[in-house]
């Protein structure tokens, strides 16, 4: 089996794809019971087990890997290395992961059904009430978690030690910041959902009772632990877009990023801020009110940092050169959307509002236009951006463009109504709902369905690439004329050897 970096990555680009048509099948099940009241489709235990696995595909099988396989494609040639620091490492987190998913996908035809509780797992749902396949779903994220860890390790080892000598850490592009804090990020959470689910294991099968009241242990605990990985996961998910988009920009406005030095500090103090923030997820749960304004006020700081990249974004296009090819227009939906889904996390960080919202399609909506207008579209950004240098292959543009607005579109319908359906009350993970919500939950679901499609657009512009010759119609891309586009090759070791003395 290959250890090359670009093969890696692209297996790890082929599994995210996948991956996410098989979690964006489930949302579309989940969506069709959902587009009348009642029950029509599919049993409510069903359509519980159809949430809980849509979440964990699309977050551990579909948005992670697609980063990894662009940190394996991109760092080496960003920072001048010839591969990957350990290559069979390499090679070993990526062919555990499809072990895990498979797993999980067995799990959804044992006796009793799939794991039922949401992807969050909460106690004492995943330990009381679970079916047998629980043990598959924790055997799975186990292994979800060493793959991850493993991605991890061999990135920052690689950034560390194999940049080109000339190389300092402020001279790197932004794409390899915003992955060395990632993975740090990933080594530091990842051991906390493993004892989560190593606890929620025992608890199941051994008898133990940490989240059971009736043995003395704490189902709000589990909160804690999980929400303290959990919400890093949320930047591990975004902080890499952030490295996409503040590459892409520049190239089309034909300017140098603004603030490069503000940007990796701004990176930095996410990181940071976002191991103080877990509790804003558990306002209801019962907190004192000093820890209520306390996780309050540092979510709202967090949105900080986050702001300043915004506006370096939006600063280094004023006054550029603008061309708006496929990538930058998905960069500047990315922007807009992301800023939407960040002013609603905004708005759920106000404790006594929060009180409202928790557990509606208003929270459904905010995480959704963080994490496809934001983590999916930079992804897709990316492959775009990237696909001519990788393959030298010329996409066909006015098919692209055609995915471009056929998804922005389709998503606006899909998710912006769903702001107003928990504003109203609407819970989420039910399948059935009060008369009220059923015309616009018809909106959402024919929304749902229009972007299903348009990623089958996407499909239509790989294949079609794939299947034309190399270096067809390339020279019609910017960066085949030199736009920002060419990357640090590996310069000699020589090079740089002290000169000989003089005669």
């Amino acid at each position: 089996m290959t250890t090359n970096h670009k093969e890696i990555g692209t297996l790890y680009l082929i599994f995210s794809l996948i991956m996410f048509f098989t979690g964006g099948l489930m949302a579309l099940l989940i969506r069709l019971e959902l587009f009348q009241p009642g029950l029509q489709f599919i049993e409510p235990n069903f359509y519980n087990q159809m949430t809980t696995v849509h979440g964990l595909i699309m977050i551990f099988g579909a948005v992670m890997p697609a980063f990894t396989g662009l940190a394996n494609w991109m760092i080496p040639l960003m920072i001048g290395a010839s591969d990957m620091a350990l290559p069979r490492l390499n090679n070993l987190s990526f062919w555990i992961l499809p072990f895990a998913f498979f797993l999980l996908l067995l799990s959804l035809f044992m006796e009793g059904g799939g794991p039922n509780f949401g992807w969050t797992f909460y106690a004492p749902l995943s330990t009381t009430y679970s079916p047998p396949s629980t043990a598959l779903f924790i055997f799975s994220m186990h292994i979800m978690g060493i793959s991850s860890i493993l991605g991890a390790i061999n990135i920052i080892v690689t950034i560390m030690n194999m940049r080109a000598p000339w190389m300092s850490y402020f001279k790197m592009p932004m794409f390899v910041w915003t992955w060395l804090i990632t993975a740090f990020l990933l080594i530091a959470v990842m051991p906390v959902l493993a004892g989560a689910v190593t606890m929620v294991l025992t608890d199941k099968y051994f008898g133990t009772s940490f989240f059971n009241a009736s043995g003395g242990g704490d189902p709000v605990l589990f909160q804690h632990i999980f929400w303290f990985f959990g919400h890093p996961e949320v930047y591990i998910m975004i902080l890499p877009s952030f490295g996409i988009i503040s590459t892409i920009i520049p190239t089309f406005s034909r300017k140098k990023l603004f603030g490069y030095h503000s940007m990796v500090y701004a990176t930095l103090a996410i990181a940071i801020l976002s191991f103080t923030v877990w509790a804003h997820h558990m306002f209801t749960s019962g907190m004192p009110v000093a820890g209520e304004l306390f996780f309050m006020y540092s979510t709202m700081l967090i949105s900080v940092p986050t702001g300043v990249k915004v506006f370096n974004w939006i600063a280094t296009m004023w006054g550029g050169s603008l061309s708006f090819e496929i990538p930058m227009l998905f960069s500047i939906a990315f922007i807009i959307l992301f800023t939407i889904g960040g002013l609603s996390g905004v708005m759920l960080s106000i404790t006594p509002a929060d009180f409202q919202y928790h557990d509606t399609y208003f929270v459904v909506a905010h995480f959704h236009y963080v994490l496809v207008s934001g983590a999916i579209f930079s992804i897709i950004a990316a492959v775009y951006y990237w696909l001519p240098k990788w393959y030298g292959r010329m996409y066909d543009q006015k098919l692209a463009s055609w995915h471009f607005w056929s998804s922005i579109i389709s998503m606006n319908i899909l998710f912006f109504p769903m702001h107003f359906l928990g504003l109203a009350g609407m819970p989420r993970r039910i399948p059935d709902y009060a008369l009220q919500f059923s015309d616009v939950n018809a909106v959402v679901s024919i929304g749902a369905f229009l972007f299903g499609f348009s990623q089958l657009i996407f499909l239509r512009v790989l294949y079609k690439c794939y299947k034309q010759k190399p270096s067809q119609n390339f020279s019609k891309w910017p960066g085949a004329k030199g736009l920002e586009w060419t990357l640090p090759t590996p310069i000699p070791s020589h090079t740089f050897e002290k000169p000989p003395n003089g005669p």
